[in-house]
């Protein structure tokens, strides 16, 4: 029953950010900024039949992983949730959300998922979205559209941290303004608007990704963690490689090019399907500069693309969609192209566990998944598959 008092021993940590606990009758508990093993008294704000949620009143005993937060903002500001968490607790809780979404979702019975972690689990942002309300400008309150000002941020590239201080007009308008943070691999960094017009190539953001450079225009979405990266660009590309024939090559949501430029290189023929304008001029940009004459570029929504794209049986079929995942006609499209491999990058391990469980069924069997930690202090983890016609 809500405002009901518990005594709990919270047992791991869920995919969003929760702490699991369980009551007397064996109904789940999620309990923010807890750590396994901690016993806590809690207060029950939300009742229903299969779950409940409350707050910590008390921390009457400490886990084993708890830690002091390295933030002073930390549950304050909404940026981070697991910064009381121990890293190496936080890497393991990743590698089990991973896999239990897997089983529980696609039903794939993945038993055990490797993971990389960050290199660092500070300082790694090098890309970064504040907000400004009036004269406040940070990150938004934890579950609240709030206003958290901060002048200090761990988990940024210190060399952003300087947006953090920066004296702006005040905002007046209805909306609160958002602002992009962004750092090139030379340290130079961007602070605008997100709402500001520029033109793809103007003030743009230049990472060194292995052997490539990529361009990065204002709002082209680009990964975050400057520190693995790389790492993750490369695994990428040995999944997209590891099947043999590297004759074709089909990416979806290609994005600037983090991927592209690889598969350019190791495959005679790729198509890229991209819909955002300002993604298709970097990714044009990427590729001639690179010195690629391989790839064909096609703007436009996947699905659209999709039912009038003239290839059938690629080698490999990359894609890394947003956070939703592939639409159920994408997942149609995808599986009436009968790619030999898919090597499929996701997000959110529950939208991807629908996805593969949706390829399984139109043929697929899944090889080999793994993830990567690209955003240390939250439950967020990036996860990559394989699945083989």
């Amino acid at each position: 029953m809500a405002s009901a008092t518990l005594e709990l021993r919270i047992e791991s940590l869920a995919a969003g950010g929760d702490g699991v606990a369980h009551d007397s009758q064996g109904r789940v508990l999620f309990v923010p900024l807890t750590a396994p093993g901690d016993l806590v008294r809690v207060r029950v704000l939300v009742s229903r039949k299969r779950f409940a949620r409350g707050e910590v009143l008390e921390i009457l005993e400490r886990g084993p992983g708890r830690i002091e937060p390295g933030c002073s903002a930390f549950a304050v500001c909404g940026g981070c949730a697991w910064q009381h968490v121990a890293y190496p607790d936080q890497v393991s809780a990743k590698a089990r959300i991973v896999a239990d979404a897997l089983e529980r979702i696609g039903r794939l019975g993945v038993a055990e998922v490797p993971i990389t972690p960050s290199p660092s689990a500070w300082g790694y942002r090098s890309r970064a979205r504040l907000v400004q309300e009036g004269a406040a400008l940070g990150y938004r309150m934890r579950r609240s559209h709030a206003v958290c000002v901060v002048n200090e941020c761990p988990v940024l590239d210190p060399r952003l941290e300087a947006g953090l201080s920066r004296e702006l007009p005040a905002w007046e308008g209805e909306e609160p303004r958002e602002w992009e943070l962004v750092t090139s691999s030379d340290g130079s960094a961007r602070v605008r608007p997100t709402d500001e017009a520029i033109p793809a190539g103007v003030d743009a953001a230049e990472i060194q990704v292995g052997d490539d450079r990529l361009r990065l225009s204002h709002g082209v979405f680009a990964q975050a963690n400057s520190k693995l990266i790389a790492p993750l660009a490369a695994a990428v590309l040995r999944e997209a490689t590891g099947g043999g024939a590297k004759t074709s090559a089909l990416e979806l949501y290609a994005g600037a090019g983090l991927f592209t430029l690889g598969l350019a290189r190791s495959f005679d023929c790729v198509w890229a399907i991209e819909s955002h304008p300002g993604a298709v001029a970097d990714l044009r940009f990427n590729l001639e500069r690179s010195g690629a004459t391989n790839v064909d570029i096609r703007e436009g929504i996947v699905e659209e693309v999709l039912s009038r794209l003239q290839v059938h049986s690629p080698d490999t079929l990359v894609l890394d969609p947003p956070r939703a995942g592939a639409s159920e006609e994408a997942l149609e499209q995808i599986g009436a192209l009968r790619a030999r491999r898919i090597v499929y990058l996701s997000c959110d391990p529950a939208t991807l566990a629908r996805d593969l469980g949706r390829l399984r069924d139109g043929g697929y069997q899944l090889r080999n998944v793994e993830a990567f930690d690209l955003f240390p202090h939250t439950p967020h983890v990036e996860a990559l598959a394989t699945l083989t016609l």
